[in-house]
């Protein structure tokens, strides 16, 4: 299955990438806490040796704890106590540990490992880890083995470390298509959340929420926006005419006619019912009114056509800046005197008006913009 990539995605890895410190926090505790009474049992045994070279883990694993807490690495801090169990353990079974015991240490491994990491490494370092325990039992008489085992102990101890890691692997796909499968979900039920489903475009909920972060970048860097509030000329008359199908299939076409027009950077939203609003960011009121004319004149020539029947289609916009509002309240109520004003004028209009040959279209009454 696919791995999904979007922001549930994201924030899903990151919980689980902070979830997995803190395990491996305690887990290193423990760690340090074992290999003390381990040493100090190999200790009182005469196993000196054997004592100073556990002993001698423990501080790398509060090296590695360290080095977490000064760099909050999460990547660094499971490769290094990836690494250092798998020294430990490749010393174990070349050492045999206390009375050959110490490859049974390794079974803690497999599940360690595939939590730690993906399916891919984790297996690819389990094969590796097989290889050190294959030669170690293979060639005894190696430098730094020291422990002979019996073929029966062999057999057994690969057939149960086999079936943990096939066991620990199916788990770990298990829970990995669980998981993702929840990601998406949320992810389909977030989009719905914020989409408007006749239009495909954003809804008031989502449009909220970007106007609030787009001020609040205003506050912070004084970049300008500006909107556009749209709305479809006697579109009552199309509902009670045609049909409200037939409405439908105007806000469904008016919706793509408009993506076809605004930018990447702008977001088009449908407000309510006929209306719609399209947020501008790093646009003056000039530019948002040549872009809001653009829209409305390509509107204006767009055959809407129901049985072949052309209908009567146009939009009225208020067009507001930043600039000329002190709030998000008073520019959306700007806006809206704005398009009340186009509205009043005879429709098929933008307000504020700039006066020109390309923006006015014919007939059309000279109107003050609204202060």
């Amino acid at each position: 299955m696919s791995q999904p990539n979007s922001s549930s995605q994201i924030a899903a890895d990151e919980r689980e990438d902070a979830q997995a410190s803190r395990l491996l926090t305690w887990l290193s505790a423990t760690a340090i806490a074992f290999l003390v009474g381990i040493g100090a049992k190999a200790w009182l045994a005469d196993h000196t040796t054997h004592a100073w070279v556990l002993w001698s883990f423990i501080g790398l694993i509060g090296l590695n704890m360290l080095y977490f807490a000064k760099t909050r690495n999460r990547n660094r801090q499971k490769g290094g106590l990836i690494v250092i169990v798998g020294l430990l353990f490749t010393y174990l079974i070349a050492s045999g540990g206390e009375s050959n015991t110490g490859p049974l240490w390794f079974y803690v491994f497999p599940p360690l490992l595939f939590y730690l990491t993906d399916l891919k490494t984790g297996t690819a370092v389990l094969l590796f880890c097989y290889l050190i325990a294959a030669v170690v039992f293979q060639f005894p008489g190696l430098p730094m083995v020291a422990a002979e085992y019996s073929m029966d102990f062999k057999i057994r101890f690969f057939a149960t470390l086999t079936f943990e890691s096939i066991f620990c692997f199916v788990l770990e796909a298990s829970r990995l298509k669980a998981r993702n499968e929840l990601v998406i979900l949320a992810e389909t039920h977030e989009h719905a959340a914020r989409t408007d489903e006749l239009t495909g475009l954003s809804n008031r909920r989502d449009m909220q929420d970007r106007l609030a972060m787009e001020f609040s970048r205003y506050q912070r860097s004084g970049h300008h926006f500006s909107v556009a509030l749209i709305d479809l000329d006697l579109f009552k008359a199309i509902n009670d005419q045609y049909g409200h199908n037939v409405g439908d299939e105007v806000l469904r076409e008016f919706s793509e006619l408009m993506k076809t027009v605004i930018r990447q950077t702008d977001v088009a939203a449908r407000w309510g019912g006929e209306e719609f609003l399209v947020l501008l960011p790093d646009t003056s009121l000039l530019q948002a009114l040549t872009l809001a004319e653009r829209l409305r004149s390509k509107v204006a020539r767009q055959p809407f056509r129901f049985r072949g029947q052309n209908l009567p289609v146009t939009m009225s916009a208020g067009v507001c800046s930043i600039a000329m509002a002190g709030s998000l309240d008073a520019l959306l109520k700007q806006a809206d005197v704005n398009l009340y004003t186009a509205k009043e004028s005879g429709r098929n209009r933008i307000a504020p008006r700039v006066r020109s040959q390309e923006t006015d279209p014919p007939g059309a009454p000279p109107v003050k913009p609204h202060s």
